[in-house]
């Protein structure tokens, strides 16, 4: 498939030459946080959007007939990530129902699942804006981990009492020092420079190399905790070596669920009924007079964005809070219900996630590291350019 169009080169280029960062906010090279403004400007730009259209399309369109199939609009759907920052279909929980929902979104309430080129274009700058406005509300941040950060931590003051901390928690006296070591760089985190070690990648090109560097025969005996702190100075000094041959590609994001999203949709009555209008008609027919746990979290599902929730599956932390309101406000009885009641049980479900997700709000911290090189992307939308590694606040 050939490259993006050279529309969207063009536009790219345009606002760089104009200042802009690439995916969105710029700090000084160090990072990118990518927050769906320069989506949005795309969308807005008649001339620019229209023409990525056609060429999309027609590079799409493999037999030519002037619609397109699902398995034509998956590539697309995916390029739509990857230009934005997204981890790849299947990395990241938080992010894998975005593809499935954003083609279900394209084909939706068209003839035998296919698109016509009008319903692409009105489709996809419904999505755009959609993933631009989830964007904005919960940024990804793109760090390229060049070793950089990890030489600043390794030499700081902060170095010592960091390892000595982390022997405490994953290590005894007698404990081979090769399993503390790897035990330590799980505990370590992008803020002090280190990419995420339980990646495959990340382990087979960064970790093990660097462990090789170390006296083989010192990495079986019993750890000290002074010998870990020397130990894991010189691993990480060598881990920061092979990251500045081999950097890194992390995307970070952070989110805290403390049910302010809930409170809101609940006060705004309008944009509530107008929402649960939407989620009814959506039930499937055989499950609208049944009330089963299945079907309501596939409704909280359609919900989520709206009440600043993440989708079932994507937190489990969250998922047994949603679990438990559910059964809270009885809605798990497999009852006979009708329009009124279900949405009630909808209702009553977000106000009991709001209660407990106010009391003890949810953090969490993913970074998910991108296998495909950021610029130079063989796919329709080119990606943010590489910057320098920056640890994440």
């Amino acid at each position: 498939m050939e490259r993006s169009s050279s529309s969207w080169f063009r536009w790219r280029r345009k606002k760089a030459r104009e200042g802009r960062g690439a995916g969105g906010e710029e700090d000084h090279q160090h990072k990118v946080v990518v927050d769906g403004s320069e989506i949005r400007e795309l969308v807005e730009d008649r001339e620019a959007f229209g023409m990525l259209v056609d060429t999309t399309f027609r590079q799409l369109d493999a037999n030519g007939d002037g619609r397109l199939s699902v398995r034509e609009l998956r590539p697309a759907v995916a390029d739509i990530g990857a230009a934005i920052g997204l981890p790849a279909e299947g990395a990241s929980p938080n992010t894998d129902h975005i593809c499935s929902e954003v083609v279900s979104e394209l084909t939706h309430g068209t003839s035998q699942g296919e698109v016509s080129k009008a319903e692409f274009r009105e489709a996809l700058s419904d999505i755009l804006l959609g993933m631009a406005a989830g964007l904005k509300r919960d940024p990804i941040v793109i760090l390229r981990m060049d070793g950089e950060d990890l030489r600043d931590f390794v030499a700081s003051s902060r170095y010592e009492p960091s390892a000595a901390a982390i022997f405490s928690q994953i290590g005894s006296e007698g404990a081979p020092l090769r399993r503390c070591l790897s035990a330590a760089l799980q505990q370590l985190a992008v803020d002090h420079g280190v990419p995420p070690a339980s990646d495959a990648w990340v382990v087979e090109n960064i970790v093990e190399p660097a462990l090789r560097q170390l006296p083989a025969n010192q990495l079986e005996q019993p750890a000290s905790r002074d010998g870990f702190v020397r130990q894991l100075r010189k691993l990480l000094g060598a881990v920061a070596e092979r990251l500045q041959e081999q950097p890194v590609i992390v995307a970070h994001t952070e989110n805290t669920y403390d049910g302010s999203g809930v409170k809101r949709l609940l006060a705004n009555k309008f944009e509530l009924d107008k929402l649960l209008d939407s989620v009814w008609r959506g039930v499937p027919g055989e499950h609208k007079n049944k009330a089963s746990k299945e079907c309501l979290v596939a409704a909280l599902d359609k919900m989520a964005d709206a009440a600043s929730l993440p989708h079932h599956g994507a937190v489990k932390q969250v998922d047994a809070v949603v679990d438990e309101a559910i059964k809270t406000a009885n809605a798990d009885d497999g009852e006979t219900v009708d329009e009124a009641r279900f949405k009630k049980l909808l209702t009553d479900t977000l106000g009991a996630v709001m209660r407990q997700l106010n009391s003890n709000p949810v953090f969490v911290s993913t970074n998910t590291v991108v296998h495909e090189p950021l610029s130079g992307s063989s796919g329709l939308f080119s990606s943010p350019p590489p910057v320098s590694s920056s640890p994440s606040e």
